[in-house]
């Protein structure tokens, strides 16, 4: 087939499987455009800041498991990537971002709009390409695709000059690759690990990320039940393990629940499954669970033994190394202490909250209600922030790919166009935005694409008038002093409702805890066009439990200045 490199490219696309691009063009994609116009295969979808198109293809993955697409210019166009591609690098997100480039003939002069977007990304994706023979594209897509998916999953970038695009070409489809198949998981190990359950006394399995990325939590589900070993799932694995499940302890870390955070400090084995034992869970590395032995499986072997040493390290894809834990686990512990002990924890130090004295809306009391009205079936995204905390411990999640957030990077932002993502790729299911007034300020033209697309997301506003988080940090090590937080939306500074109708949304504002459950159910109502609530909750609510950055696991605190005292065993 006769064909330009920009037909190619899009043919690829096809053969590959694409079928939603999120871009925005100009002058160096502009080849790709004209026969992109003509698929009947691929849908675009034309954001309104290209980071959007990067978050949308972030949330279309992950609510799929699929390979999400984003499609920008050269220049700003895919420099306005580099967030997206950062977030899904730390997070294991698989996408493949498409960046026109300047001509090869005037590449590294400082032409217009030229940026060297290979090298700026190399440290933040799997691999970056430059195409610079249009024979070669269809290849390029196809192993972009396979690195982005496979393994550790991660994003991708293609960048093609423009006169690469618009050369004519003969398209050849490209062979299908030989995939890389999941590294073999050593028996060996597997049986270490075993013989380490067999004889401890206060084991926990510690569940990441991983273990959703390569679709092993009905393993885990069925490992977990026949051991009767308590669980935790750090912010990336929320939905893993059903939070219905008496085993799970909740989510671990710096705002985890005390019982989780307790039951790794304490414990005598971590079976750590697709986790990277980061620092926002570990809390100081040194005084991090000092008495546990270490069962690392993970497919990416650079992150064993990275952070901690493990005493049984296993590689390997997390479905292939639980279901292998599940043929030789044999022999459990009797493990009645170690969950009276736990339990104990659950019933002195239950989540709960404080309603604010100026009668605002508690925003853990508009997330519970979220949480039960919208139910386990939704989608929830969430920006980063108080409300990104408040979403991982009052949402009830209770399947794999429920929650959408950014956890790695702590990207600002990432709740409206990742939700407009995933309900693309999830059309049949209701997707909420959890967002705070700050994040929200920093994407939400991606509403006007929702409401032209036909993409009926509905986000929540947690409106506290302040970057929430880093006023609590004030309060709590800065003596309150409250130096540039303040946002003013209490005051209407954007009235949210009239900004919400301008951008083509419905819009409604609740104040009143009597109103809150009306409101959702009416939001949930309206399936023609996006949908935004203000809830204007107390500026002073605060994420608790915490536990200080740069303090051990130890110095945790349940509330402001009580901190349970794990020795009372």
């Amino acid at each position: 087939m006769d064909t330009t490199g920009a037909g190619a490219l899009i043919k690829a696309l096809e053969d590959v499987g694409c079928e939603v691009i999120f871009g925005m063009p100009g002058g160096a994609i502009l080849p790709a455009y004209d026969p992109l116009l003509d698929s009947v295969k691929i849908r675009h979808v034309l954001v309104r800041h290209e980071q959007g198109a990067g978050h949308a293809a972030q949330g279309y993955a992950s609510a799929t498991g699929r390979v999400g697409v984003c499609m920008a210019t050269s220049g700003p166009g895919a420099t306005n990537l580099v967030t997206p591609l950062a977030d899904a690098y730390m997070d294991s997100v698989p996408i493949v971002a498409v960046t026109g480039q300047v001509a090869r003939s005037v590449i590294g002069t400082d032409a217009f709009q030229e940026a060297d977007i290979r090298s700026i990304t190399l440290p933040i994706t799997k691999h970056s390409f430059q195409v610079t023979d249009p024979a070669d594209i269809p290849a390029a897509i196809t192993e972009a695709f396979a690195i982005a998916a496979e393994g550790r999953p991660g994003p991708v970038l293609v960048d093609l000059p423009k006169d690469v695009q618009s050369a004519p070409v003969r398209y050849v489809p490209a062979a299908p690759g030989n995939r890389t198949p999941h590294p073999v998981v050593s028996p060996v190990q597997v049986r270490k690990a075993a013989q380490l359950v067999a004889t401890s006394r206060r084991p926990v399995f510690y569940v990441g990320g991983g273990v959703i990325r390569s679709g092993a939590a009905h393993a885990l589900l069925k490992l977990a039940t026949r051991t009767g070993i308590p669980v935790v799932t750090t912010l990336m694995a929320r939905g893993a393990f059903p939070d219905s499940h008496p085993q799970h302890l909740g989510m671990p870390g710096m705002h985890g629940t005390v019982p989780a955070v307790a039951a790794l400090q304490r414990a005598d084995l971590l079976i750590a499954l697709g986790t990277r034992f980061d620092d926002r869970v570990t809390g100081s590395l040194p005084h991090f669970a000092p008495d546990a032995a270490v069962v690392h499986a993970d497919i990416d072997p650079a992150e064993i033994s990275k952070n901690r040493l493990a005493d049984v390290p296993i590689v390997g894809d997390c479905h292939d190394v639980i279901t292998a834990l599940n043929a030789v686990v044999t022999t459990i512990p009797d493990l009645t202490p170690w969950w009276d002990y736990l339990n104990g924890l659950r019933t002195t130090y239950p989540l709960g909250y404080d309603w604010p004295a100026d009668g605002a809306l508690a925003p853990q009391y508009v997330i519970e209600r979220l949480s039960t009205l919208a139910g386990p079936e939704a989608i929830y995204t969430s920006g980063v922030g108080q409300h990104q905390m408040w979403a991982a411990q009052y949402v009830k999640y209770e399947r794999p790919g429920s929650f959408i957030n950014s956890g790695g990077l702590g990207t600002m932002g990432f709740a409206v166009p990742a939700a407009m993502g995933a309900q693309v790729g999830a059309p049949d299911r209701t997707v909420w935005a959890i967002d705070g007034d700050g994040c929200f300020q920093m994407t939400n033209q991606e509403l006007v694409t929702c409401a032209i697309e036909g993409i009926p997301i509905k986000v929540a506003i947690i409106n506290n008038g302040n970057l929430g988080m880093v006023r609590q940090w004030q309060t709590l090590f800065y003596e309150g002093r409250y130096s540039n937080t303040r946002l003013h939306t209490h005051n209407r500074v954007p009235d949210f409702v009239k900004l919400a109708e301008a951008l083509g949304c419905a819009g409604f504002r609740c104040t009143d805890r009597s109103d809150v459950d009306g409101v959702i159910t009416e939001a949930m109502t309206v399936r023609d066009r996006p949908v935004v609530v203000d809830f204007v909750v107390g500026q002073d609510a605060q994420v608790w439990p915490m536990v200080a950055a740069g303090t051990g696991n130890d110095e945790i605190m349940a509330a402001r200045g009580i901190r349970p005292l794990f020795d009372e065993e």
